[in-house]
């Protein structure tokens, strides 16, 4: 599908590349815009008629949408930018550079201009920033079929009439009240009587992302912002929640590899982008990777009595540096999904540590017999002695290292695998080399 339309553009077919268009939905067509380059992903868009471009470029990411209207004409620009929800807007003008963001500002109506300077006011990463300020708010006194009317002459303009805030005569958000009920319910009922008080809210100064987890927690299709004085300021929608989880588990996910996040389509990003993403997190491995060589040095005299252990080296700390990521992914997770407060720090190395002494060993059986069949005994003793104690340490290690990073303000994501694994190896070659001292009486 993709190779087609890059071949399409290739040959500059504007009939074939209509019709490939033509016979695409707008999810597609975006991800097909967003493996191109720049100038290239303009010619396709250009074809696309104005209803359809905006849903095709609603679909991009921000670093896409400002690629694609960097070659847009003035007008075209500003019909685009002015047809999209403010939300959307605000977002991408977050990431864009300041001649971008100057030039879409300037390019607004005054209504457009003032609603995404209001989102754009509030902190960076704040749910303030990504709720729509476009809601049809209820006021609590009115009947159902009364209610009925308000939406019906004001919904056009919202992003959602599914779930609509009710509000009291000073704009306080009293609750919600879904549209389902007020169809279902007799035309006289009292939208006082059918609002659900109890429904969840947040500060437009709450980060984004905690705001998203709640709305999945609590399985809601949008979610009441409200200002310091409780008043209501917008709501956040389902879409948004999903990008907003899908973005922070995007970065967590890179961060827990030992690379950078970068914006944009992977198939679109530089080899010089990905290799940049990279570079300085392989350089802070290899330099912590000098703790290993440092240990071996230490334990040199060992080596040269006993030259069978090192033949069990590279399984020692392999099996400990998997363990350890193990736990750290596991401990990532729970944090994001907030089943692990830092009042859990003791029950946590508490519990990973059993954890890591049961697989320690299961891992020691197998490696009793290996090191029995390849050296001895007595070597194997040591191995399997070891691996209890490394992956009992290196599960304990991995799962609070995220928890510590928490508590120091840094994001657990930092706290990567690699990173554990790095820490891991070197503390596990000192556990190693001890119990063999102890076991062999060197």
């Amino acid at each position: 599908m993709t190779v087609a339309l890059q071949q399409l553009v290739d040959r500059n077919d504007l009939d074939l590349i209509r019709q490939w268009l033509d016979t695409h939905p707008p999810h597609e067509i975006a991800d097909a815009l967003a493996r191109l380059d720049g100038v290239a992903a303009g010619v396709p868009f250009r074809l696309l008629d104005k209803d359809r471009a905006l849903l095709v470029f609603e679909e991009l990411a921000p670093v896409d949408q400002q690629v694609i209207l960097l070659g847009l004409r003035d007008q075209a620009f500003r019909d685009l930018v002015e047809a999209m929800a403010p939300d959307d807007r605000a977002r991408m003008l977050t990431e864009a550079p300041a001649k971008v963001a100057g030039r879409v500002l300037a390019g607004l109506s005054p209504r457009e201009r003032q609603m995404t300077a209001e989102l754009l006011g509030y902190p960076p990463g704040s749910v303030g920033q990504i709720m729509t300020p476009e809601t049809v708010a209820l006021p609590r006194q009115v009947t159902a079929a009364e209610a009925l009317d308000v939406i019906r002459r004001k919904g056009t303009d919202a992003e959602t009439v599914y779930v609509l805030p009710v509000v009291d005569p000073g704009r306080c958000l009293v609750g919600v009240v879904e549209l389902r009920d007020l169809v279902l319910s007799s035309a006289n009922a009292a939208v006082a009587d059918l609002v659900d008080t109890e429904v969840p809210r947040v500060r437009a100064t709450d980060p984004a992302e905690d705001a998203a987890r709640l709305m999945r927690e609590t399985n809601l299709l949008a979610l009441p912002v409200i200002d310091s004085e409780d008043r209501l300021v917008g709501l956040l929608t389902i879409d948004d929640a999903m990008e907003i989880i899908e973005a922070a588990d995007t970065e967590d996910v890179a961060r827990q590899a030992g690379t950078a996040p970068w914006p944009g389509h992977y198939m679109a990003v530089s080899v010089w982008r990905l290799a940049r993403s990279r570079a300085p997190w392989l350089l802070l491995l290899i330099v912590a990777s000098v703790l290993t060589v440092n240990v071996l040095q230490v334990f040199e005299t060992t080596l040269a009595q006993v030259t069978a252990l090192a033949l069990f080296i590279p399984l020692l700390v392999g099996t400990g540096g998997n363990a350890g990521a193990q736990a750290t992914t596991s401990a990532v997770r729970a944090l994001a999904l907030g089943e692990l407060r830092g009042s859990d720090l003791p029950r946590l190395i508490w519990r990973e540590a059993r954890v890591g002494l049961l697989l320690g060993s299961l891992l020691a059986l197998v490696g009793l017999v290996v090191g029995a069949v390849v050296v001895d005994a007595q070597i194997a003793l040591v191995v399997g002695i070891s691996l209890v104690l490394i992956c009992a340490w290196a599960a304990a290690v991995g799962a609070t290292m995220p928890l510590l990073a928490k508590r120091l303000r840094i994001d657990p994501a930092v706290v990567s695998a690699p990173m554990v694994t790095t820490l891991v190896d070197a503390t596990g070659l000192i556990i190693y080399f001890t119990v063999a001292y102890l076991v062999l009486a060197l």
